[in-house]
């Protein structure tokens, strides 16, 4: 599989605040804007269900990415992350290879157990059980396919003999990673999946979560330097820190969540002048972060602009 050192990818937003709505039109024009200015991966959130009061209305992330890969042909289309317990991994199996077929190889995917437990109530699925979930889930989804006939018993799904084809454009398979924070999890990325992807983390977090990657992947008998990492930032660019500082602290504290059991936080934001945000995302690419995915102030154009003309340039050519 290829690597993603030097990669920068740029989120949709596909989930907004009550009561206003995503625009599932604007957000396929969107994601030709991104292939357009460079963003090598474009990356969507996945809920299904996500908040009472307030609520967060979110456009599903695999039937979005469906309609973004018909009308580009070079930008990944990622999941960040898709809540893997919440689907059949059967019919998911399918539905990713045919996505994968439908963009000629470009699925690249983030998955996790999730967090949400009314979510998990109204789909149907024992929150207390998403680790063991995840995994088989997983199992089966790989062995879809890389084998020609699946054949096996687990906790929800009982196949006697499965083929499915086409099988993904990319072989042996799209690559995942595992996005999470405690020790099970980041075993799982170094194991079962790909390599491992952050939320709002600041370098020193994510410098002491990737040692333990490559420390489970060691034990496992894994090359640790084939694994693959990704950190999700968010950024506002402004004259000064000063003036960007209020305004991104606010939206980082009314738009999102943090787990109370993890390093995630909006203290992770990259924040200031073009330069300032420059020397903030060189120190995470210094302690190993491979793709940066900006998650830019309130999604602005201006802002993503700025990311695409002044900084990714930048940031590339400093780890030529």
């Amino acid at each position: 599989m290829p690597g993603l050192h030097n990669t920068f990818g740029i989120a949709a937003r596909n989930f907004t605040a009550y009561p206003e709505m995503p625009d599932a039109r604007a957000l396929v024009e969107y994601g030709v804007k991104m292939e357009e200015m460079g963003f090598d991966s474009l990356w969507v959130w996945d809920h299904i269900l996500l908040g009472v009061e307030p609520s967060f209305p979110i456009v599903d992330s695999l039937t979005l990415l469906t309609a973004i890969a018909a009308r580009t042909r070079k930008i990944k289309l990622a999941t960040g992350i898709l809540v893997l317990p919440l689907r059949n991994p059967v019919v998911l199996a399918k539905q990713l290879a045919s996505m994968d077929q439908i963009s000629n190889g470009r699925l690249l995917l983030a998955m996790a157990s999730g967090w949400y437990r009314r979510e998990f109530d109204a789909v149907g699925v024992p929150f207390e059980n998403r680790g063991k979930i995840m995994d088989e889930n997983l199992d089966i989804l790989t062995r879809f396919w890389t084998e020609d006939m699946v054949k096996g018993e687990w906790t929800h799904h009982k196949i006697p003999a499965g083929v499915m084809h086409p099988k993904p454009v990319q072989q042996p398979r799209p690559p995942i990673l595992i996005g999470g924070y405690v020790d099970r999890v980041l075993k799982r990325a170094a194991t079962a999946g790909d390599g491992w992807l952050t939320y709002f983390y600041r370098p020193e977090s994510f410098a002491k979560s990737w040692a333990k990657v490559r420390a489970f992947a060691e034990q496992a008998g894994k090359d640790p330097d084939t694994l693959m990492n990704g950190a999700q930032l968010p950024i506002a660019i402004g004259k000064s820190r000063a003036e960007v500082e209020g305004p991104m602290m606010e939206w980082l504290g009314t738009e999102w969540d943090y787990a109370s059991w993890s390093d995630s936080t909006k203290d992770s934001a990259i924040m200031g002048s073009v330069d300032e945000c420059i020397a903030q995302l060189q120190e995470h690419l210094a302690v190993g972060v491979q793709k940066i995915i900006f998650v830019p102030y309130k999604y602005e154009m201006a802002q993503i602009e700025i990311i695409a003309r002044e900084i990714v340039p930048r940031l590339k050519a400093s780890r030529a």
